[in-house]
């Protein structure tokens, strides 16, 4: 008896109950396949948002089996592997650069502008299989030569020129070329190995170079909540209170880093290695100039930073304490001063020549006491390996804030508080003239981002303490 395709589950739950269907169905390998067939492709006409949503859970549990090599750990992925699409869906295929893996604020966006040019362009003969592969055809458009894939090459350019083109206004490019997302995705991923804020951070999706995000206009907690929220205890059938809630907002707008590198055209020429090369150096650069800022810019053409910002707290040294010191007293006046809700995620970031001061703080007793943060006497002194958190909360050595003795030197920081806003378009343009005479091009890769905290001041505490609460805390000055 021919069977009827069901196209939704009442259908299908109607032939299962039918046994003669089911027979009809199940009785015949043939009959079951082409049934199995038919009925998922009327389920992908009437639910067409569902398969993606399941085609892109599958795709991701791929994308760890490959990042973790089936081990079930991060691991680095063999040489020759890589994400090609189809229809504007990832498949694992074998063709050139290390596969996406994600992590926070850095998986495949598929809303970013270069995904569309992956879903417009489908085909492998119209996208680069690799890093190295654009890169080389930005350097053979520039400057003209005889290799054998050149005019490949400059195929697959043309095809990224003409995306760029059709966005227009949209497009925030300054004449480089886009790199698809597919590539952008494993640029941040590597980068995030490096970075001390991004990984920690919460990252904005920008389809504008502009998006303001509200915030709370929340300064006190002493009478209200979230900016004049109020609650009370009210009697049955009594009228209650009004309260309205305040609000502002914080604005990224999407500022312009930008970076040059210079790579011997030997290297460029061979696709796989220079892949090699800018998988490990550019990534580690993008990290270190957004931490940089993300940290210790100002915010005038930058992105803001945390420290001495207008969200953060300050804490003051103690009565007669020498210039250019950490004592124990200083680490617990910082504790004292987090949001208690952050505590569970602050960290604490320090210069690298605040080590000795932390590694010989000494919490003084009568007149005995002890080191508190690194123990060890006798033969054991100086064996042990320097505890990597303090009182509880990790620790990070980094050279990218201040120098000891100056505000920033040290903090404890809750970097959930911190936004970061990622317009999701990378650049790269290129250019032989400029070396020439070394043999060598010049490559310009350009990011659009920008980052600032959430919180807009110090919170005033429920009881009044004139010791305010940030999410972002430094230690002072000390002169």
């Amino acid at each position: 008896m021919p069977v009827k395709i069901p196209t939704d589950a009442d259908g299908l739950q109607a032939l299962l109950n039918d046994a003669a269907q089911m027979k009809a169905v199940f009785g015949d390998p043939t009959a079951t396949k082409e049934f199995f067939t038919q009925y998922s492709e009327n389920f992908v006409k009437k639910n067409p948002d569902t398969a993606t949503d399941i085609k892109d859970q599958v795709q991701r549990v791929l994308f760890d089996m490959v990042r973790d090599n089936g081990a079930g750990r991060k691991s680095p992925v063999a040489l020759g592997t890589t994400v090609d699409f189809r229809e504007g869906k990832p498949r694992l295929t074998l063709n050139g650069t290390a596969a996406v893996s994600h992590g926070r604020g850095t998986v495949y966006n598929k809303m970013a502008i270069g995904a569309e040019f992956e879903r417009a362009y489908p085909d492998a003969e119209d996208r680069f299989g690799s890093i190295g592969e654009y890169c080389q055809a930005i350097r053979a458009e520039a400057v003209p030569g005889t290799q054998k894939n050149r005019v490949d090459l400059l195929h697959k350019l043309e095809v990224v020129r003409s995306f760029r083109n059709s966005f227009g206004s949209e497009d925030p490019g300054s004449g480089g070329f886009l790199i698809p997302e597919i590539m952008r995705s494993e640029l941040l991923q590597l980068a995030l190995e490096d970075s001390i804020v991004r990984s920690r951070a919460t990252v904005i999706p920008m389809s504008t170079l502009r998006v303001p995000i509200p915030t709370v206009d929340d300064t006190s907690h002493v009478s209200s909540l979230f900016g004049g929220v109020t609650f009370y205890w009210t009697e049955e059938a009594s009228s209650l209170t009004e309260s309205t809630a305040t609000f502002g907002k914080v604005t990224l707008d999407a500022k312009k880093l930008t970076g040059f590198f210079k790579v011997p055209n030997e290297l460029l020429n061979d696709a796989p290695a220079f892949s090699g090369w800018f998988d490990t150096r550019i990534p580690a650069g993008l990290a270190w100039a957004e931490d940089v800022a993300f940290m210790t810019e100002t915010g005038a053409g930058t992105p803001e930073g945390f420290i001495n910002s207008p969200a953060s707290v300050q804490v003051t040294k103690v009565s007669g304490q020498p210039a250019a010191t950490i004592v124990w007293e200083n680490i617990v006046a910082m504790y004292a001063r987090m949001l208690p809700t952050s505590l569970k995620n602050a960290v604490w970031i320090c210069a690298i020549d605040t080590f000795p001061q932390l590694a010989t703080m000494a919490l003084s007793v009568g007149t005995g006491g002890g080191p508190v943060w690194i123990g060890g006497y006798g033969n054991n002194a100086g064996a042990d390996t320097p505890p990597m958190t303090i009182l509880g909360r990790p620790v990070i050595f980094t050279e990218k804030v201040s120098q000891l003795g100056t505000t920033g030197d040290i903090n404890f920081v809750d970097l959930s508080y911190y936004l970061i806003g990622d317009r999701q378009s990378v650049e790269v343009s290129a250019s032989e003239h400029f070396l020439f005479q070394n043999d060598q091009t010049a490559y310009r890769i350009i990011e659009r981002v920008d980052g600032r905290p959430w919180l807009q001041s110090a919170l005033t505490p429920h009881n009044n303490s004139a010791n305010t609460l940030s999410a972002f805390v430094q230690l002072a000055t000390r002169s």
